[in-house]
């Protein structure tokens, strides 16, 4: 497997464009014909149901562990990574993972506060005891398990391709990418993956999404392989002036991706993890995660 230089355990972190993308976009990206068409490709006037992510299963019930011994949960999150984690127009912590933490303490019956720091200061804040879980968006990898435990994943971020909307095609195989240019942000799992299995393909990197995105929009690559939620806000948003779609479908191979992304706990601390699991079930259960997926994501990563 190539070396990934880029942090293993921080997903992309989306322009701060995407709050505005939200109010902005009303449907979904993806579908179109196969790469030989020649006419623009458009969205469909009516989106595709949405397809809401989950990872539990009915027959597989947590048990409910002693919530006698938890009287607080002080919740740690990130500063700027909107639709999941942003500054809301009141001043307190919004965004998907903040209202999920506030789901689960409202399951559990437990006191929550929510902190907001920078990303990269997180474990550190938890490691000295100034935060109980971090919920921030952070990817399961076996070097993250090293540092915490982490709850069961409650989504996972698919990796897409991007190309543009009158090259748009319905399926993605190395095969068919021979001599194509792929553009990439250097040092991030994406780019190792399209090293390690699209080999016959031409890989270009650039040093941030912006710089990527805008490689597409000039052709300087045939297509751009990134984070599919936050690609999905681009494509979909003003930033991209309609210029792009997605091609294929969602790439998740664990191995580069990750297991999926999972509420960090400190080492050894099982009540606090069994509990963040039993609360997640119940409110997958209730319909509650599907409402608060919805609510944040009208476009499809997947």
């Amino acid at each position: 497997m190539p070396t990934v230089v880029s942090s293993p355990w921080k997903p992309n972190r989306p322009a701060r464009a995407i709050i505005a993308a939200v109010l902005l976009c009303l449907g979904l990206a993806g579908a179109g014909p196969d790469a030989r068409a020649q006419a623009p490709v458009r969205p469909a006037v009516e989106a595709a149901p949405q397809a809401v992510p989950g990872f539990w299963d009915p027959r597989r019930r947590p048990e409910r562990p002693d919530l006698s011994r938890l009287t607080v949960i002080r919740f740690l999150t990130e500063t700027d990574y909107p639709p999941f984690n942003f500054t809301g127009p009141d001043g307190n912590p919004a965004g998907f993972n903040v209202d999920l933490a506030r789901a689960i303490c409202d399951e559990i019956k437990v006191t929550c506060t929510v902190q907001m720091r920078r990303f990269e200061t997180l474990i550190d804040a938890l490691s000295s005891n100034r935060g109980d879980a971090i919920i921030a968006s952070m990817a399961v990898t076996p070097q993250m398990r090293a540092r915490l435990d982490f709850s069961d994943p409650y989504y996972r971020a698919p990796a897409r391709f991007v190309s543009r909307r009158d090259a748009v095609m319905t399926e993605i195989r190395p095969e068919f990418l021979e001599g194509k240019k792929i553009g990439a942000v250097a040092g991030t799992a994406h780019e190792a993956y399209l090293k390690a299995m699209f080999t016959d393909a031409e890989i270009k990197a650039y040093p941030n999404e912006d710089a990527l995105r805008q490689a597409l929009r000039r052709a300087e690559v045939d297509l751009i392989f990134g984070d599919g939620i936050s690609l999905a806000f681009w494509v979909n948003g003003t930033d991209s002036a309609d210029c792009c779609a997605f091609s294929g479908g969602p790439f998740v191979e664990s191995r580069y991706f990750g297991e999926g992304v999972g509420i960090g706990v400190r080492k050894g601390n099982d009540l606090l993890r069994q509990a963040l699991n039993w609360a997640l079930f119940r409110v997958w259960e209730k319909g509650r995660y599907t409402d608060l997926w919805l609510r944040y994501f009208s476009i499809s990563p997947f």
